[in-house]
């Protein structure tokens, strides 16, 4: 995956981060995860000594911008220099009393660490290796749709999995899960399964590796099966069906209007067919690679139709009011 950085106008510094794209990865390549370490050598020693990342946003925001700095990789210092950090902070900061912690998720050597403000109206993200090097830190004007963030499916839904299982993507900002800006999966969440900071073990490139791969997909409620595809080819790591998007899928009408999406099946594996009845954590295939993915995980939302692009999200109802969001390890019990 290409890693670069630019500036949007004063209005964000970008460094590309990993992610699960269209559905993606859930992690750097294992060859570009880390950079070299910053200089041992400067004035501000003692405090790079003491750098916690996850107290960054608070750095930020107190205006240490050159001990930020201080912790940036050779490569995103050669894309984004100290003077337009500062002016970046300098405007960003305004009317901020102070940034909390939303979100912490292992990326390959380190993590991927999400703040907002008081308001929900301003964010950062920052990609920070295990030696505290900055490999990514971007600063991000939020939207927030409260309206329909806080109207949530009649029906009341379970995990789709048995075992643990990581949000990768799922939240209501777009740094938390990048469905959020599309209607019509605003509230979509990517499950994967990790162990340690990674989410395969052994070869990277085998399907085979990732956790995830042929793991049970629950049904997340009752309902009756409305479609399903099943005949679609896993893809090859690095590859993915951008024509075919869900891939292998089920959708599942619960009542009410309200329609569950499950995608990204393994070739072969569903279970059901439309017209079947289906009860809570029922079987209804295992986990693949299929469709606009490039690495094995769940997908799954509500929408108030069927049509993939055309239906609007509609925000889950979770069994004891768990509202789970990115970094969140979430366990299935059925």
């Amino acid at each position: 995956m290409k890693r670069t950085a630019t500036i949007w106008g004063m209005a964000a510094v970008l460094l590309v981060l990993p992610g699960l794209a269209g559905c993606g990865r859930t992690e750097a390549e294992p060859s570009s995860a880390v950079s070299p370490a910053p200089p041992a050598a400067s004035p501000d020693a003692e405090k790079e000594a003491k750098f916690e990342p996850e107290n960054l946003a608070a750095l930020f925001l107190q205006g240490k911008i050159k001990e930020i700095y201080s912790r940036f990789s050779p490569e995103f210092k050669k894309d984004v220099s100290l003077e337009q950090l500062s002016e970046l902070a300098g405007d960003f900061n305004k009317d901020v009393r102070a940034y909390k912690l939303q979100s912490k998720l292992p990326l390959g050597d380190g993590d991927r660490y999400v703040w907002t403000d008081e308001s929900g109206q301003k964010g950062l993200t920052a990609a920070i290796d295990g030696k505290g090097v900055i490999q990514g830190l971007q600063f991000v004007p939020l939207k927030t749709y409260p309206a329909s963030d806080e109207a949530f499916s009649r029906a009341e839904f379970s995990l789709p999995f048995r075992g643990e299982w990581t949000v990768f993507w799922g939240g209501t900002n777009v740094l938390l899960n990048y469905h959020y800006e599309h209607e019509s999966q605003r509230y979509a969440y990517d499950l994967v399964q990790i162990k340690g900071t990674s989410s395969y073990t052994g070869d990277p490139g085998k399907l085979e590796s990732y956790y995830a791969y042929n793991q049970e997909v629950t049904a997340p409620a009752p309902g009756i099966v409305k479609a399903v595809e099943n005949g679609r080819p896993d893809n090859p790591i690095g590859q993915t069906d951008e024509k075919n998007p869900a891939g292998n899928h089920v959708i599942i009408d619960h009542g009410s209007g309200e329609y569950s999406f499950l995608a990204h099946f393994k070739k072969g594996t569903i279970t059901v067919k439309p017209g079947d009845k289906i009860e809570r954590g029922q079987l209804l295939g295992r986990v693949g690679n299929s469709g606009n993915t490039s690495e094995p995980h769940i997908h799954f939302h509500v929408a108030d139709g069927t049509d993939l692009f055309g239906s609007k999200s509609v925000r889950i109802r979770f069994e004891g009011g768990a509202a789970p969001k990115q970094g969140d390890v979430l366990k299935g019990v059925r």
